[in-house]
C-alpha cells in the first residue's frame, strides 16, 4: 500500500491506540510467545498511565501506533519511556516505523525529556534494527526489566 499518512498525537484512551495495541499483544504472542512467557510483562503495558500517544492513518485505516509514557524511578532521570509501538502487518515496509519513533522523540523532546528509554527484545529483529538506526543504544536492562534475562534495554539522549 502506498499514500500518504497522518500522525496524529493523541492520548492513552484513544481506542485505535487501544486496538493498536491488542493487535500488538496478538503478534508477539504468535512471534515469540512460545519461547517468552509474556504474561509477566502485562503489568508493565497498561495504557492508564500513558498520556501521548501517535497513531497513524491511512486514510481512515489505522496503520499503527506508539507512545511514550514518563519514567520517573531513581535509576534513570528526567526519561520517558518508549511504549507499545506497532505497525500492522498491512502497512510494514514503508518505513513507518522509522517515522513514528522519530515522531515520537520530537514529542519526547518539545516535552522537555532529556533521554528516551525503551524495553525489547533480541528476538524482535525488525524493532531491534528500527530503534538502532534511530540513534538507541543497549543499555543494562533498567527497573523492572533488571532480571529478566530475554529484555533488551536501550535509551537515546535527545
Amino acid at each position: 500500500m502506498t499514500g500518504d499518512f497522518r500522525f496524529v498525537r493523541t492520548n492513552g484512551a484513544d481506542p485505535d491506540f487501544a486496538e493498536n495495541c491488542r493487535l500488538l499483544d496478538m503478534d508477539l504472542e504468535r512471534r515469540v510467545g512460545k519461547v517468552i512467557k509474556r504474561d509477566k510483562y502485562q503489568q508493565f503495558n497498561q495504557l492508564d498511565e500513558i498520556k501521548e500517544v501517535i497513531v497513524i492513518y491511512a486514510g481512515d485505516a489505522v496503520a499503527g501506533a506508539g507512545a511514550i509514557r514518563e519514567y520517573s524511578h531513581d535509576d534513570i532521570k528526567y526519561a520517558t519511556e518508549l511504549k507499545r509501538v506497532f505497525v500492522r502487518e498491512e502497512f510494514q515496509g514503508h518505513g513507518l516505523g522509522t517515522k513514528l519513533v522519530l515522531e515520537l522523540l520530537k514529542w519526547a523532546k518539545e516535552l522537555g525529556y532529556e533521554r528516551v528509554i525503551l524495553e525489547t527484545g533480541e528476538l524482535l529483529a525488525e524493532s531491534c534494527h528500527v530503534y538502532r538506526k534511530t540513534g538507541f543504544e543497549v543499555i543494562e536492562n533498567y527497573g523492572p526489566y533488571a532480571n529478566m534475562p530475554e529484555s533488551l534495554c536501550m535509551m537515546k539522549t535527545l
